[in-house]
């Protein structure tokens, strides 16, 4: 069954908050196999003003980061935790490539699908893009933990 998440919907699957929240909508989830999402780039945005002056540009990093936020969406609705207090955090990213610049006043388009799932570990692969051009691909994988004490 594939379902749709609104922003409160995120906000109970993932402990991130403003500005570190990257995902603003899901499309569509079906859990086990795969997420699509989106994050709305805005000018707004701090990290534009650093990166760069005058070309304002999403730093790679923040792309995976944006992967990684769907992908503990998925991981968590698939484990059933959501409100549980689990976190997924990163514990690899491999075979990271970036193809295209993400600018402002795009709509960056987050697929994640599992690679491998176990009970605390999970592999992802993950595509980012704008307007159906790949600005970055990767593999990574995350476990699902108790947060620290």
């Amino acid at each position: 069954m594939s379902e749709t998440y609104d922003i409160p919907r995120i906000l109970k699957a993932l402990p991130h908050r403003y500005p570190m929240l990257l995902v603003d909508r899901v499309e569509e989830l079906v859990p086990g196999e795969r997420i699509a999402a989106i994050k709305a780039v805005t000018f707004n945005e701090g990290f534009f003003q650093g990166h760069f002056p005058g070309r304002p540009i999403m730093p790679g990093v923040l792309q995976i980061e944006a992967l990684a936020q769907a992908a503990g969406i998925l991981g968590i609705e698939t484990m059933q935790l959501a409100d549980s207090g689990k976190l997924v955090y990163f514990m690899a990213i491999d075979s990271a490539k970036f193809r295209a610049p993400v600018e402002p006043g795009c709509l960056l388009k987050l697929d994640v699908s599992f690679i491998q799932q176990r009970t605390r570990i999970c592999k992802f692969h993950g595509k980012a893009s704008v307007d159906g051009k790949v600005t970055c691909d990767v593999d990574f994988t995350a476990m699902v933990a108790d947060p620290p004490k």
